[in-house]
């Protein structure tokens, strides 16, 4: 084990002296040692209740036969950070997570992990952290809140944001939003819909490294707590077998974890983690392509919040993960291996349930093409991304004068103040990884598009990314980026955006002698920030289109 580095020998008598000072005991120390990875902050609901799970977490490796060791990690609400320089740490945090389950697990000698996990970058940031270590690990993420009720209607935090929108046009009033801001988020867990937590709960699962089922299962629901003890339990097992993560994250798993996020119209930020997490696996492992070929090979067959109208709630009532992936069997890789023990193939087999209202078949789908695309073009040679699945047929296709932005405050005040009008095209540019710096989430900006009436005649670019509860024609991850002198950095106030989602193009419709020219005139800008983690991270950050992954 990989613990006898703390335990065994005479010479590591001063390393259980220490141990025993924390009251562990003898018998406790001969046994495997189980990190339990805990997120748990009083300032996110996503993690308000993930102290419970630890300890049922616990109870569950005793049970096994293991000594669990709880330590935590960071964790940012990118809601609660959303609109202000605080966004600006929240992709960020991915690397320092990352960076403390290794430098945590390594120093302690942990012979495997359990991830008690939630919301956007705390889930990427854990596994690409284990991976990084290649030790036995169970992703447990903390389930996702149930929906609000008002007056005979169900809400969730997306409302709130758009009700902000809906107040600049008269269509709410000021007493109408302190309503929905106390109902819409009704207590503990990930947002209720189809956002970047959820969405990353799903793919764990479909990679293989969630227990069957465990991505749905609503956070305040006993049925949590009893699925912690369990994986407490199992993580043992794994140890004991030493099944380590590079022997399930193969590339068939990979592939099975896009099909589903396609076939949900998952966040459009699952696409920047799983290139971050197959870099761990291996550098090159997986690429835009990988998601520009799948997005063929499967359909939208779920419709979700926010693009749709069902909540995470229904889709485990519905069937769950396995369900999901028994409707795409035909394309699903079988063979891939889980922490379950039993390939994905043998989870489909089992299945039992599926409401199709929630679960489409593939033959009656939402949508017939997937519900993330890769769009490229002259605007983005090196591709940018769109969540289709939550976009009105009637902007798939769209032309018009481009309204230029270099930050976020200043698109929003351009917004709000109603200088946006029917058939712009918003460009929100230095906000990408190096030039935010941290690549911030434009909920706000696009909540108050869609608020306002405009989401079926106003589209929104920009290097920087958006909310899994993002919905409207906003496409992200444009690179090159602007600080990168990318073709988004060239675009002047009034050049003609094109956009056709159906043939995957975003274009600038500037010729390229007038582009060159511009690109001789344009200078770098300083950097927006000079000191601390912040300056750091934008000097070794890579390009979007590579999984914003730090180049040390």
């Amino acid at each position: 084990m990989i613990s006898d580095r703390v335990k065994n020998g005479i010479i590591r008598a001063p390393n259980r002296s220490l141990i025993k000072a924390c009251g562990y005991t003898d018998e406790e120390i001969k046994k495997p040692f189980i990190g339990i990875v805990n997120s748990f902050t009083e300032i996110v609901p996503g993690h308000i209740h993930l102290r419970n799970l630890a300890e049922a977490v616990k109870k569950g490796v005793y049970a096994g036969g293991g000594t669990p060791f709880e330590f935590n990690v960071i964790a940012i609400d990118d809601g609660i950070a959303m609109g202000h320089e605080g966004m600006k740490y929240s992709l960020p945090s991915r690397e320092l997570i990352a960076d403390s389950v290794e430098s945590m697990a390594k120093a302690h000698a942990f012979d495997g992990l359990v991830l008690i996990t939630s919301c956007d970058k705390i889930v990427p940031g854990m596994l690409i952290g284990a991976v990084r270590l290649n030790i036995p690990f169970i992703v447990l993420t903390g389930g996702p809140m149930l929906p609000g009720e008002l007056e005979g209607n169900k809400y969730d935090l997306i409302d709130v944001f758009e009700a902000v929108g809906k107040y600049e046009v008269g269509a709410i009033t000021e007493e109408e939003i302190y309503k929905l801001e106390s109902y819409a988020c009704p207590g503990a867990g990930s947002c209720a819909g189809m956002f970047t937590a959820n969405s990353m709960a799903c793919i764990s699962e479909a990679l293989g490294i969630t227990l069957p089922y465990g991505a749905t299962i609503p956070a305040v629901e006993a049925e949590r707590v009893r699925f912690a003890k369990i994986v407490g339990q199992k993580i043992v097992e794994l140890v004991n077998k030493d099944l380590k993560p590079k022997d399930i994250l193969t590339k068939e798993a990979f592939e099975n974890a896009i099909m589903v996020d396609l076939a949900l119209g998952g966040s459009t930020n699952t696409i920047l983690h799983l290139l971050a997490i197959a870099h761990e696996v291996e550098p090159g492992f997986i690429t835009l392509d990988d998601f520009d070929r799948l997005s063929s090979e499967v359909p939208h067959i779920a419709s979700l919040r926010p693009g749709g109208k069902y909540y995470m709630s229904d889709l485990h009532r519905a069937g769950g993960i396995p369900a999901v992936m028994k409707v795409l069997e035909g394309k699903i890789r079988k063979d891939a291996k889980t922490v379950s023990g039993k390939t994905m193939g043998e989870i489909i087999s089992s299945v039992k349930y599926i409401n199709h209202e929630v679960i489409r078949p593939v033959d009656d789908p939402v949508h017939k093409e997937a519900g993330l695309r890769i769009l490229r073009g002259s605007l983005a040679p090196d591709g940018a991304v769109v969540k289709i699945g939550a976009v009105s047929p009637k902007m798939y296709k769209h032309e018009g004068p481009a309204r230029v932005f270099d930050s976020e405050e200043d698109a929003i005040k351009a917004i709000l103040s109603k200088k946006i009008n029917p058939g712009d095209v918003v460009i929100i540019r230095y906000e990408g990884p190096s030039g935010g710096p941290g690549m911030r989430e434009m909920l706000s900006p696009t909540s108050a598009i869609v608020g306002m009436g405009l989401s079926d005649s106003v589209a929104l670019i920009t290097d920087g990314r958006f909310s899994g509860g993002t919905r409207g024609p906003c496409i992200g991850h444009v690179s090159p980026e602007a600080m990168s002198g990318g073709p988004i950095a060239l675009v002047k106030e009034g050049d003609i955006i094109s956009i056709d989602m159906i043939a995957k193009r975003v274009d600038i419709k500037v010729s390229e002698e007038e582009l060159e020219k511009r690109r001789k005139e344009w200078k770098k800008p300083e950097p927006k920030v000079k000191h601390g983690y912040l300056a750091r991270y934008s000097k070794i950050v890579s390009s979007a289109d590579k999984g914003a992954v730090v180049n040390y």
